[in-house]
């Protein structure tokens, strides 16, 4: 698929780093890159623990990103690209280090902790003509992608109404009750998790997925946010109404305090023939429902479409989920640095990847809902 592996660094991700070993293994499945160096802890023994347990070259295991960043763009073998997989204050500085010094960036959501810090590494990007990948996961997902080809050759008509939730009960668990996580997790830190909690968290996934498929952004939103945690810092509950260009209406509604609600991600789209309804639990199957007609289940490996097709690895009735979904964005990822660092045009295949805009624009979400909030729940423009 591609001429060789890149060669891939990290930062954050060490010992005991759920995401981390996510963003590896997505790496590893499609055998587009070779992890060689890594900045996976500011703590120098702890680095060096995490670098050698991965079996990195205790030589290319760096306690400081920016250090890393120098002597990887000085090696012959240095790195290609770079994924950060650290809390969200750092995106921006490491990502900063990195474009700088000439190396592609693969980053988690949200993008930064601020609009203007997001718009400068969307602008150094540019600049520097580098590939910047964020990690909208969902997008990943062949019948999610199935979903938007649908939406975008007519097959629900025009798009009247987007509806999106993303539940989540972690927060009401007793152990995020207590003093100490609300004192030490940086999940409710405004230093660190930025000036939102769930909003940025898992809002931003949802605002993204309804995008996706839909093909719209709204022009207008009204938004509250809320904490049922006593003492919390930053909201756990986010409820917004939004308004679109082509006067299309939509629901977003995420909560990390929906009891019982392990990782429950749904979109609905409904348009002037039919409707489409997907559900993250379920990933390998998407519900279509003509108007007047019964609903369809179409599922991953049986339905055929180019998009669909693209991102399915395996025969149909073998589950394949988060991990692959995951894997499909650095496949993307992978087929985009090749056509840059050769001079090429970015291949139509890869053409979906979730990039630095993106980040930008759930950046602007953000804003427009604190800024909603702060007015008591009022309607605001977003940012175009």
């Amino acid at each position: 698929m591609t001429a060789r592996r890149l060669r891939l660094g990290m930062v954050g991700g060490g010992d005991g780093a759920f995401i981390g070993a996510v963003h590896r293994i997505a790496a590893r499945l499609d055998d587009c890159y070779a992890l060689v160096a890594g900045a996976l802890s500011g703590d120098p023994g702890r680095a060096l623990h995490s670098a050698t347990a991965l079996r990195l070259d205790p030589a290319r295991s760096y306690a400081d990103y920016r250090a890393m960043a120098r002597s990887e763009a000085a090696r012959a073998d240095g790195i290609d690209v770079v994924a950060i997989v650290t809390p969200n204050h750092l995106h921006a500085p490491v990502a900063t280090a990195f474009l700088e010094a000439g190396i592609h960036v693969i980053c988690d959501k949200p993008l930064a902790i601020s609009l203007a810090e997001g718009e400068a590494l969307a602008a150094l990007a540019r600049a520097r003509n580098r590939v910047f990948a964020l990690t909208h996961t969902y997008s990943g997902y062949p019948m999610v992608r199935h979903a938007r080809e649908l939406v975008a050759t007519g097959a629900i008509g025009a798009v009247r109404q987007v509806h999106v939730e993303y539940a989540q009960d972690w927060m009401a668990e007793a152990a995020s009750q207590d003093a100490t996580f609300q004192a030490t997790n940086w999940h409710n830190d405004p230093r660190r998790a930025g000036p939102t909690g769930c909003a940025g968290d898992i809002g931003t996934h949802a605002y993204h997925l309804a995008g996706f498929v839909s093909g719209l952004k709204p022009s207008e939103l009204l938004a509250e946010l809320h904490a049922f945690t006593p003492g919390r810092v930053l909201d756990d509950h986010l409820q917004v109404m939004l308004r679109y260009p082509n006067g299309a209406r939509g629901t977003l509604w995420a909560s990390q305090m929906a009891t019982g609600c392990e990782n429950a991600l749904r979109l609905r789209v409904f348009g002037s023939k039919a409707s489409l309804a997907f559900d993250q639990e379920n990933p390998n199957e998407l519900w279509f429902t003509p108007q007047g007609g019964c609903a369809e289940r179409l599922t991953r490996g049986r339905v055929h479409g180019v998009a669909a097709d693209r991102a399915t690895r395996i025969p149909s009735g073998h589950p394949e989920g988060y991990l692959a979904a995951f894997a499909q964005l650095y496949r993307d990822a992978a087929l985009q640095i090749h056509a840059v660092d050769a001079g090429q045009p970015v291949p139509e295949e890869s053409a979906w990847l979730p990039t630095v805009d993106d980040g930008v624009a759930g950046m602007k979400f953000i804003d427009a809902v604190l800024e909603s909030h702060a007015a008591g729940s009022r309607w605001v423009k977003l940012l175009p």
